[in-house]
């Protein structure tokens, strides 16, 4: 199983960008997938998470603004981004917890992170 990550980049502050995560490989079912981010300098923190059923949690920096969605018929999850601010730089990654064919266990993936920067 694998996790992309895709749709970082250069933004301008008050701008949008929409982040994509496919998961791939031998997929089951994909339970809980959360959104991380890791800035210069700081550890990796939590953004948001949303549940197979498709309930969303998200961090008090990003509530309001950020939107996390899921489309399991293409294995993805979506973030998507407005009134982004300067604060907001990092890499940002994904995670998900995936049931893989004939496995009874779920094991939690990472993408590879893509990199969002705003600045004007």
């Amino acid at each position: 199983v694998q996790l992309q990550a895709c749709g970082g980049g250069l933004v301008q502050p008050g701008g949008s960008l929409r982040l994509s995560c496919v998961a791939s490989g031998s997929i089951f079912s994909i339970n809980n997938m959360g959104w991380y981010r890791q800035a210069p300098g700081k550890q990796r923190e939590w953004i948001a998470t949303i549940t197979s059923g498709g309930n969303t949690g998200y961090a008090g920096s990003v509530k309001g603004r950020f939107t996390m969605s899921r489309d399991d018929a293409k294995n993805t999850t979506y973030l998507q981004m407005n009134m982004l601010k300067a604060g907001d730089t990092a890499v940002y990654y994904c995670n998900a917890g995936v049931v893989s064919t004939g496995s009874l266990a779920e094991t939690a993936y990472w993408g590879q992170g893509t990199q969002v920067t705003v600045s004007s």
